[in-house]
Order: C-alpha cells, then sequence, then structure tokens
C-alpha cells in the first residue's frame, strides 16, 4: 500500500473505530484520519443503557481502545470536531474548526441521532434527555442522584428504553414506560416476547402502559422545585422529574446526500460497503446494505454489523476481494435476564416456542421464527444453546422437524430436530 494515500473516516463508534485498526491488519500504511464530533474517547455503546447507567465508573473503563493505541497504529484521531462539508471533486472534507482534510478514501460511519418527537412542550421541558451518548447518560444520572422523588417517564417501549428501565430500578426510580403501539416491542418480536417482557417488567415494579400517545408535556411546580407533566391522548397524566425520550432514530445521511451519494433508508451500499460515489464507503447504523441470506435491503443497528462491515471495508480499500455475508445478531440485558437474537424474524407466518424441561421457571425458552418450513430467526431467552443452535441452521438453512423443537422432553440437539 502507498504511503501517501489518505483515507478519512466520519464517526468513531464502533464502525469506523474497528476499520480504522482493521486497515492497518489489512496492511494500509498511508494515513488514517478518524473524526468525531464526539469529545469522549471513543466508548462501547451497550453499556450505556446497562452497567454505565448503573455504576459510577467513568466512561473511559468502557473504551473501544487506549488512547495510546491509537497513536501505535500511527491512526490520527480528532475528537470534538465535526464534518461540516465536503468537498469530492477535490477530495477533501471541511470542518467546524475551519481546517480542511485532504482524502483518497471516505467512509461514512456517522451513524444515527436520537428522534425527538415533535410533542408540545418537550422542547422546554426540564431533564428531558435522548439515551445515546456518555454526556446524556451522565445528565441522566446526575439528575436521578439528586431528585428526591426519582419520578421517571420513558416514552418508548423498544429494547433500549427496556433495558434503561431495568437499570433506573437498581437506582431506586420511579419507573413508567408509554408505548404508543398496542404491545411494546411490537415492530421487532413476536407477541409472546412482548407478553413475557411485558411481565418481567411489571414483576419488577416497573409501570408500563401500552397505547399511550404522549400529545403535552407541561411545567410542574412543587415546592419551588420544577418538574414535568406527561399528558396522553387519552387525558392520562404523569408526573415527571425526568424524560426519557426513546422512540427511535434518523439516519444521518445528510453528509452524504450533499455529494450525490445514493440514498435510501440510509446510505445504500453494494456487497462491499462501496457507495455509487467511487471510493466513498459507508459503514454502520447508516449503511443500507443488501444482506444474501434474506434477500434484501437492510439497515441494521448493532455492534455485530458495524463491527463486520468495517472489516469488509477495510480488504476492499485495500483491494482485497470481499463481501458482506453475515447473519445478525443482537442481545439486550434486563435484570437477571439475558436475550439473544439471530435472524430477522420479519416476514414469519409460524412459531414454535421451546421451554426447557431442566429449567426451574419460566425464564428459559426460545422462540423459533419460520416461514414456512424455513428458520428465519430465533429469540432465546437464557439459553444459550437455542442461540447457538439457531445460528447453525439459520448460516446453513436446515429442515427442522417442528414438533420434536417444541418438545422440551427431546434434548436441544442438531441431530435430534432435524425431519
Amino acid at each position: 500500500m502507498s504511503t501517501d494515500k489518505i483515507c478519512v473516516i466520519i464517526g468513531a463508534s464502533h464502525a469506523g473505530v474497528n476499520l480504522a485498526f482493521s486497515l492497518r491488519k489489512e496492511g494500509w500504511e498511508g494515513a488514517i484520519h478518524l473524526f468525531d464530533s464526539d469529545p469522549v474517547l471513543p466508548y462501547h455503546r451497550p453499556p450505556l443503557s446497562k452497567a454505565y447507567l448503573t455504576s459510577n465508573d467513568p466512561i473511559e473503563q468502557n473504551a473501544l481502545k487506549a488512547a495510546s493505541t491509537y497513536k501505535n497504529e500511527h491512526i490520527d484521531l480528532h475528537l470534538g470536531v465535526k464534518v461540516i462539508a465536503i468537498d469530492n471533486t477535490i477530495r477533501t472534507v471541511s470542518l467546524d474548526n475551519g481546517t480542511t482534510q485532504k482524502y483518497d478514501n471516505l467512509v461514512f460511519a456517522t451513524g444515527a441521532s436520537p428522534i425527538i418527537p415533535p410533542i408540545p412542550g418537550i422542547e422546554t421541558a426540564t431533564n428531558t434527555y435522548p439515551l445515546r451518548t456518555a454526556a446524556d447518560v451522565l445528565h441522566i444520572k446526575n439528575t436521578i442522584n439528586t431528585s428526591s422523588k426519582k419520578r421517571v417517564v420513558i416514552i418508548g417501549a423498544g429494547y433500549i428504553g427496556l433495558e434503561t428501565a431495568a437499570s433506573l430500578k437498581k437506582l431506586d426510580a420511579s419507573v413508567t414506560v408509554l408505548e404508543r403501539e398496542e404491545r411494546i416491542l411490537q415492530r421487532v418480536t413476536s407477541p409472546t416476547m412482548s407478553q413475557f417482557f411485558l411481565d418481567l417488567h411489571t414483576s419488577n415494579d416497573v409501570s408500563v402502559f401500552t397505547s399511550k400517545n404522549v400529545v403535552t408535556i407541561e411545567s410542574l411546580k412543587e415546592n419551588d422545585i420544577i418538574s414535568n407533566i406527561v399528558k396522553c391522548s387519552d387525558g392520562t397524566l404523569y408526573p415527571a422529574d425526568v424524560i426519557i425520550v426513546g422512540v427511535g432514530v434518523r439516519v444521518n445521511t445528510e453528509l452524504a446526500a450533499s455529494i450525490g451519494v445514493e440514498i435510501e433508508n440510509g446510505i445504500k451500499v453494494t456487497e462491499t460497503t462501496a457507495t455509487n460515489i467511487d471510493r466513498v464507503y459507508a459503514i454502520g447504523d447508516c449503511s443500507f446494505h443488501h444482506n444474501p441470506r434474506y434477500g434484501r435491503f437492510i439497515r441494521l443497528e448493532s455492534v455485530q454489523n458495524a463491527v463486520d462491515q468495517a472489516k469488509v471495508t477495510a480488504a476492499a480499500i485495500c483491494e482485497k476481494e470481499t463481501k458482506y455475508d453475515t447473519v445478525p445478531w443482537f442481545w439486550s440485558d434486563q435484570y437477571d435476564i439475558k436475550l439473544q437474537m439471530v435472524g430477522l424474524s420479519d416476514g414469519y407466518d409460524d412459531i414454535v416456542i421451546r421451554h426447557e424441561e431442566e429449567s426451574e421457571s419460566n425464564n428459559k425458552f426460545s422462540v423459533w421464527y419460520f416461514k414456512g418450513s424455513e428458520l428465519l430467526a430465533v429469540d432465546a431467552v437464557n439459553n444459550a444453546k437455542a442461540y447457538v443452535i439457531g445460528t447453525k441452521f439459520i448460516k446453513k438453512p436446515t429442515l427442522i422437524d417442528k414438533i420434536k423443537l417444541g418438545d422440551s422432553a427431546i434434548a436441544l440437539k442438531p441431530a435430534n430436530l432435524l425431519l
């Protein structure tokens, strides 16, 4: 690799950081410039709603890499610096500090930003935060620690909202979750899983309400302390010292669109993560890529996707044969429950629910999603074996005997489940 080539990466979270180090592993000898508007040393995102929220550990303990590692690998890390414009004709990026940086290859790892819904009063509501950055978590922790009543309203019952609710209970907060849909997790999982997590949170003294459309947020003054009243369309009112907004994200595509990159539910890329613009790539949460296993374009918000795409991009930039072909997987930790998910359940028409015979409770089971005879996805609750076997079957499509699969008296082994 030529030492005079320059790769600029916009975004220093999981995708961008892993790309920088993967480039070195692939033999890239040129300069690597990694830009991020977040001033904090790049950190792991999943613990934000879990361990980092409940502990007093500094964010540096969750760093993706030590600061010295970037220096050792000759990776120029520019934190607290925002890319504000790109000129792809002369291949330069303009920065908010007034400088420019040349590039030969450009990679968008710009991720996504939390959606703040246009609810009247939300912009002026006190102690209202998304949960996307380390700064967000610090604000939430500080407010909880100084609040006498510790009343929290979480708007949105996706996985991040539910993980946050579980963590806040460890801080002795009074937690209410408001979900607009008819059931929690409605867009991402089955009614069985929705009911399981509803029961789990209810048993842990979290108030979860569905079909709740928040229409206004008003100020509430109690003993000279200002808090909030969250009002729903059915007239119900919920007092809140802290409001956490978790209704979803919007993809950061503005910079890419400004140079003519094709946008479709994110930044559209090929199997090598290349865009329609020469020597311009996109990875991570912002990329809209084709998954050959499911035969369609998808956009994934997951660490696994970010890391895997980073490796593919590094190989592609170094002109090695490569393509992205990975089965998606995810996880969620809530209370004493570990949920491991593999595959995408969209379009399923049948499910098999398997409770393990040796389990002393109902908290070890798995849900297998099928379209006809094809296994699409598996949700495994406290059941790593089901997750591993499901992953194997999805990677190498196999005809499964659904009756045997659902029979807990039959040991969960691949050979026992075949038709």
